[in-house]
């Protein structure tokens, strides 16, 4: 009876592993690159190469789409020969992730070496990232935003906070450590709350001057020190509009690379239609307004180019779908119509 339910045993671990090893696999082998250092430059000679310029990702435009290419380590390093770089820049490369095949994905920016002869080679652009996000695919953007996030943490972190002494990147690029205190150094992320006020029949958008014209989306801000997601969306709320919450609800998370490396913390949330008058901060907003189902329908057809007026005024229009904020205001829309 024993062996029977031994075997039985045997067989459902089996099963568990085979639909889960996939993902489990590929988080595991990652780790490992993280953590073992001669592993990590072996799998350097195998893996794929994106390239960056001062933070700025490499882009090959075919017809009207816009590709991030994958390089493979020959032809990094063929590029880098070129420029009598090969060996030292190959060690600057950070790991990001890896294929299903558990071929790995490495980061590498070439900012001091001329980018002029690595466009003309490659046959491409280095691109500011807030520009590629609105044309690469969506599969995409996420691993340019993190690349760009990581590769930005190292080239700030480059000394110890302790000692002033350098830091050392280990090759994958998951730390830094300073020898002269011991010190280990992690990349972090900044918790930001963004937040769609409703009133339950509109929804409020605003806009900053650094905003592109007649662009508007949802209210933003850095969690303070000891706040809590709630805290955080209610203080947010009160500050920029004035407006006091009465319920909120999660919607979603997303990483985003700006300014430097933020979890944004997707809300909804639902202030009295009786006090909704928009008190404005101008310190921080623009502008401020309450928007109807048929604005927010018209909205999100709009492109950017398309927004502005023969009076040069700009009609509103709203952040790109690989946007969390995007999210935010489909799903209000959603709810407005179901």
């Amino acid at each position: 009876m024993a062996a029977v339910c031994q075997a039985l045993h045997r067989r459902v671990s089996s099963l568990t592993c085979r639909l889960h090893s996939t993902y489990v696999r590929k988080m595991r082998y990652l780790n490992q690159l993280k953590e073992d250092d001669s592993l990590c430059r072996q799998a350097q000679t195998s893996g794929t190469f994106y390239l960056f310029h001062n933070l700025s990702p490499f882009l090959q435009k075919v017809g009207k789409k816009y590709l991030v290419p994958q390089l493979s380590a020959a032809e990094t390093r063929q590029i880098l020969e070129k420029l009598q770089e090969a060996e030292q820049w190959m060690e600057k490369s950070v790991l990001i992730g890896c294929s299903d095949e558990h071929r790995p994905r490495f980061a590498l920016d070439l900012g001091a070496l001329d980018k002029s002869v690595i466009e003309a080679e490659l046959q491409g652009s280095f691109t500011d990232l807030r520009k590629a996000l609105f044309v690469v695919d969506r599969k995409d953007s996420p691993l340019l935003a993190s690349a760009q996030s990581l590769l930005r943490w190292h080239d700030s972190h480059q000394y110890c906070s302790k000692t002033g002494q350098p830091t050392e990147k280990n090759p994958a690029g998951s730390k830094r450590v300073c020898h002269a205190s011991g010190v280990t150094y992690y990349p972090q992320m900044s918790p930001v709350v963004i937040t769609l006020v409703s009133d339950g029949s509109r929804c409020l958008l605003a806009r900053q001057p650094s905003f592109p014209p007649g662009m508007f989306t949802a209210l933003s801000g850095f969690c303070d020190m000891g706040e809590n997601v709630e805290e955080a969306v209610r203080r947010e709320v009160a500050e920029e509009v004035g407006l006091e919450v009465e319920s909120l609800r999660y919607s979603a998370s997303q990483h985003w690379p700006f300014p430097s490396s933020s979890l944004m913390i997707a809300c909804h949330a639902l202030v009295g239609a009786q006090r909704a008058e928009i008190s404005l901060d101008t310190l921080e907003l623009e502008e401020a307004r309450w928007f109807g189902l048929e604005e927010i329908v018209e909205g999100l057809k709009r492109e950017p180019s398309s927004s502005k007026q023969d009076d040069g005024s700009f009609l509103p229009w709203f952040p790109p779908k690989q946007a969390i904020a995007h999210q935010l205001i489909r799903e209000w829309l959603q709810q407005q119509t179901a």
